[in-house]
């Protein structure tokens, strides 16, 4: 027994100590290398601020004015290189999304056009879109698409709200359960977006890429800034700046990846207050019962 409780303990401090040695090593690399946020292998060099999001906690929504101008800032701006596959043109008028009529939806989905077929010669067509279809792909496959994009393919945007977030580590995480803090998404997009800069002195970048401390997989980027003040009309007289435009189509790629938020919210808290009144009721029923019963 005793050497069972030896060996556990030995390990237990071998499993402290590797650690800590591994942190030791690296500070030990980044200094010798001169120091400084760049002076580390981690990823992004900067961490995304927290932004203010209507949808954000227990009883967040989105913003239906939000959502509609982050739709025509992907269609102006990022539709240009980037696919949306797994969203249809009919999505965009259901409940809890962007608010466009029926009508409005046939009339957007018009403009695009999309290859279907065979026909009976067995020939592919291309057709105005309809409702039913998905936003196609600017590009006609993955090869030409990396061909045109320095030898990548832009990633499709669809789920790229839920794909791509900054891991917040200890004890972020378990904060995070009590706040319902879900916005990393939107978070890093907007992060991205807003931060092309110049890279700081004694840092190179490689030719054809973009200086940009919040990029999850390195300290640049190939894809060039996307977005410039004034580059969007807007209708309703919200800002036209770049902000402004990373916000509002930071929030429509939340949707497109989670379009059943506010459904999941309200059935969520409506469990919460059914389980509340459901406990209280067996706490009653038991004292009942055991009432007249000695102990």
């Amino acid at each position: 027994m005793k050497k069972l409780t030896l060996a556990a303990g030995l390990a237990l401090a071998l499993s402290a100590a590797v650690p800590f040695a591994f942190a030791q090593e690296e500070g030990g690399a980044a200094h010798a290398e001169g120091g400084g946020e760049h002076a580390t292998a981690h990823y992004p060099i900067r961490k995304p601020e927290p932004q203010d999001w209507s949808f954000a906690g227990i009883f967040g929504k989105y913003d239906i004015g939000q959502l509609q101008r982050g739709y025509q800032v992907y269609k102006e701006v990022c539709a240009n290189c980037h696919s949306m596959h797994l969203v249809a043109f009919r999505n965009l008028a259901e409940e809890g999304g962007p608010g466009f009529t029926a009508a409005q939806v046939k009339a957007l989905a018009a403009t695009y056009t999309v290859q279907d077929g065979p026909d009976d010669n067995g020939d592919m067509f291309e057709r105005p879109a309809l409702p039913s279809d998905r936003f196609p792909s600017p590009y006609p496959n993955a090869q030409a698409a990396a061909a045109s994009n320095n030898g990548k393919a832009p990633p499709d945007l669809s789920l790229m709200a839920k794909g791509r977030a900054v891991e917040r580590g200890f004890p972020w995480f378990l904060i995070d359960i009590v706040t319902q803090y879900q916005e990393g998404g939107p978070d890093y997009i907007h992060a991205l977006l807003t931060g092309y800069q110049d890279p700081p002195e004694g840092v190179t970048v490689p030719p054809g890429t973009h200086y940009n401390p919040y990029f999850l997989a390195g300290a640049a980027l190939a894809m060039p800034p996307p977005l410039a003040d004034g580059q969007v009309t807007y209708s309703d007289g919200s800002p036209e700046t770049v902000d402004q435009y990373a916000r509002d189509v930071s929030a429509f790629l939340m949707w497109t990846a989670e379009p059943h938020l506010e459904a999941r919210k309200r059935i969520g808290f409506q469990v919460l207050i059914f389980l509340g009144v459901f406990a209280a009721l067996l706490y009653l029923t038991k004292r009942k019962i055991w009432s007249n019963i000695a102990h």
